[in-house]
């Protein structure tokens, strides 16, 4: 089958088609990506209605170049995928509406995807991982470890109680002086850096859950920051390396718990899965591969354009649910906050007593 996928929860606008084969593999047909860097740079962040404006300036355009770069028309897809949440609402509204309409003037099943089930699921489309994996979900918005069982079967196994990793790299770059987005800036200032010349906290260090807290790390760096104010250019390059070093520490920390928590209940991994934006970091994914080999599982890290928002990833989810036969109705409604142990499975709709989800 062949779906199409819409992305538009935050600032980028994406449209992609994907080929999901009858043994389950994927193939990615086309998969365009406009950012709105540039938009929202002056701003040092993300301004939900100027990101709303520019997905309807644009979306229509991307989605006919995707088509023609895939070589399809509608009469040969199966499906019309769009995010329908979590995200900035407006965005959110823009791509479900218009996936809406596509579906409703060709006739075509709609699949209203969740957009961190289509980071969870990105590890299939492009290295096939069989259930059950352990994922670390990393993002700007998002900071989790979850067990995914199998499409629409995720338990959460850790979360963050503030924070998620990349608002704190972007709060940090912010404080810095740096530019947006801020989490590549204070991995580049890093490299020059030593790593040793602060000495941060270690939030949750050596905790027997598996949650995340980065609210204090960002605080003690600002602290330390105004302790030798003015900063020079080494100073930046100093503090950027000990955030991330604490980061990193943190993060191994918080995925050795998570991952004893999953063998407990569900036996070995088929890998660990790493997804998102932060998983780009180096830093954090020289850490990922230690820790990997160091439990004897496999390391899986899909490549930098599909850890990124990406139509690719919306259009995968919505093949592997269509394939698993949920699809939705045009009154579906757009969400802010739509948390992934939410999403609704095969399991959920079938089961009157389902496994017990966090």
């Amino acid at each position: 089958m062949v779906v199409l996928g819409i992305e538009t929860t935050c600032d980028e606008t994406a449209a992609a088609l994907v080929e999901r084969g009858a043994d389950g593999r994927g193939r990615i047909l086309s998969n365009i990506v406009l950012s709105q860097n540039d938009e929202h740079a002056a701003f040092g962040g993300v301004v939900p209605e100027i990101a709303a404006r520019a997905h309807v300036e644009v979306l229509d355009l991307l989605i006919a170049r995707a088509m023609q770069e895939a070589g399809l028309t509608f009469p040969q897809i199966d499906g019309v995928a769009a995010a329908a949440g979590p995200g900035l609402i407006g965005g959110v509204i823009v791509g479900l509406t218009t996936a809406k309409a596509m579906a409703l003037v060709n006739q075509k099943p709609l699949i209203a995807v969740n957009h961190l089930e289509a980071h969870a699921l990105t590890a299939r489309l492009t290295d096939g991982v069989p259930f059950p994996y352990c994922l670390f979900l990393a993002s700007g918005g998002h900071t989790q470890i979850v067990a995914v069982r199998g499409v629409g079967d995720y338990v959460l196994l850790g979360n963050t109680l503030d924070d998620a990793i990349g608002e704190a790299f972007d709060k940090t770059a912010k404080l810095l002086g740096l530019g947006y987005p801020g989490g590549p800036q204070v991995e580049q200032e890093a490299t020059r850096g030593d790593a040793s010349r602060f000495t941060l906290p270690r939030p949750m260090f050596a905790r027997h859950d598996a949650n995340f807290s980065l609210s204090g790390l960002k605080t003690a760096l600002r602290l330390e920051a105004e302790k030798i104010a003015p900063l020079s250019d080494q100073d930046v390059s100093d503090l950027c390396a000990s955030f991330q070093q604490a980061v990193v520490d943190v993060v191994s920390d918080r995925l050795r718990v998570g991952l004893r928590l999953f063998r407990e209940r569900y036996g070995a991994p088929t890998a660990l899965v790493a997804a998102g934006g932060v998983a780009a970091n180096q830093a954090i994914g020289k850490a990922l591969h230690k820790l990997a080999f160091q439990i004897g599982t496999r390391l899986i890290v899909p490549p930098p354009a599909l850890c990124t928002d990406n139509g690719a990833m919306i259009a995968w989810a919505g093949a592997e649910r269509l394939a698993a036969g949920l699809t939705d109705g045009l009154d579906i409604a757009p969400r802010a906050r739509w948390p992934l142990e939410e999403v609704a499975g095969p399991r959920a709709m079938t089961d009157p007593h389902p496994a017990s989800r966090i």
